[in-house]
């Protein structure tokens, strides 16, 4: 242990605000957060895990003596600052300093918490009353509603377009949306308390069918990054969210056709992880055969479980991962097994293994 280094105490760490500017592929953190420094402590926006790494740099900031703003021609200039150890890069800058504030401050400052609180308890009221989200404690609740936004649509506007990028989970808060189809006609509908935009996440595939609203309508949104770090943090709400991407997947593919022995399609019109929802629930026992741009693949289950996987040189687990990624080609599904393949076991559970092949996917797009 070095004795010579020189010790810290909070006098020498400057209390102060910093806000992101900028990020890549973050993933915690987004845009216009802020953070707040404050007695040696970082206080990190609502509902979010602590950065040990965007720890370092914030206390790194507050630690130097050189000043946090520069002054030039054209003004003050914010210095700005940045995190990429990880995976993702995020800039942020000073906004302000925390010890220091006029009576005007500190009246806008508690009006915007009372706008906050209010924000806040809007959206729990509503929550708390959906099955989804009855597993959540108080706190946990709270968390997850200051990570929400309100989006507000007049009647017959769009909302999700077919073949758009998935980018948020929404919930109605009022009103009814409908479901439209490709030819204009209503597939079905949704009022308070339902949930959409959610297979476009968990699947990583383009929005499968439009949105549109009927009436005026509310609606709370989370940002993909938000959804899938809520996941993470609280993997009560997967089994909700997978139960819900079966039905969705079901219905999708009883619109086109049941599935049964002999069944081909489009990896395009169903991707793998639908196909293999669907299989699953069903508890059917059999082979999938895919046919991809890169060679063959063979899945196989037994009463919904997943029994075998080849793919290339690939077998097992890994190979089911790999599988999860592909959205082009075609497959064929033939019922039943023989006797050697119903004494396979089972290479996992099956949720588990969707999750993990899904969280991979996500790492190797980012």
């Amino acid at each position: 242990m070095n004795t010579n280094e020189p010790k810290r105490n909070a006098s020498q760490y400057r209390d102060a605000i910093f806000i992101v500017t900028e990020e890549r592929s973050c993933p915690i953190y987004n845009v216009g957060e802020e953070f707040k420094v404050e007695n040696m402590a970082l206080i990190v926006p609502e509902g979010k895990a602590v950065c040990l790494l965007m720890v370092r740099e914030l206390m790194k900031a507050v630690a130097e003596k050189k000043s946090l703003e520069r002054f030039s021609p054209s003004g003050v200039q914010k210095v700005k600052f940045e995190c990429g150890g990880c995976t993702g890069l995020i800039r942020f800058e000073f906004k302000k300093e925390k010890g220091f504030a006029t009576l005007q401050m500190k009246l806008l400052a508690a009006a915007e918490q009372k706008a906050r609180m209010r924000h806040l308890d809007k959206f729990y009221d509503v929550l708390r009353k959906l099955e989804i989200f009855e597993p959540l404690t108080e706190d946990s609740l709270r968390d997850l509603s200051a990570q929400l936004q309100l989006k507000e649509y007049d009647a017959h506007k769009i909302i999700l377009k077919k073949g758009d990028p998935g980018t948020s989970l929404y919930i109605v808060l009022e009103g009814r949306v409908a479901v439209i189809g490709d030819e204009g006609q209503t597939l079905s509908e949704m009022t308070v308390g339902d949930i959409f935009g959610e297979m476009s996440l968990l699947s990583g595939e383009p929005i499968t069918t439009s949105i549109h609203s009927r009436e005026r309508t509310r609606l709370a949104t989370l940002s993909s990054k938000d959804f899938k770090h809520t996941l993470n943090r609280y993997p009560v709400l997967q089994v909700f969210f997978y139960r819900l991407l079966v039905e969705r997947a079901q219905a999708n593919t009883l619109r086109a056709g049941t599935i049964s022995s002999g069944m081909t399609g489009r990896l395009s019109d169903i991707n793998a992880v639908e196909l293999f929802q669907l299989i699953n629930s069903s508890q059917k026992t059999g082979k999938v055969l895919l046919v991809l741009d890169d060679g063959n693949a063979t899945v196989a289950f037994n009463e919904g479980e997943l029994v075998k996987t080849q793919y290339k040189e690939l077998s097992g687990k890994e190979a089911f991962f790999a599988l999860l990624a592909k959205s082009d080609g075609t497959f064929t599904y033939t019922s039943g097994l023989s006797a050697e393949e119903k004494q396979l076991e089972v290479i996992g559970g099956f949720m588990g293994l969707v999750m993990e092949g899904m969280r991979r996917v996500d790492e190797q797009q980012a």
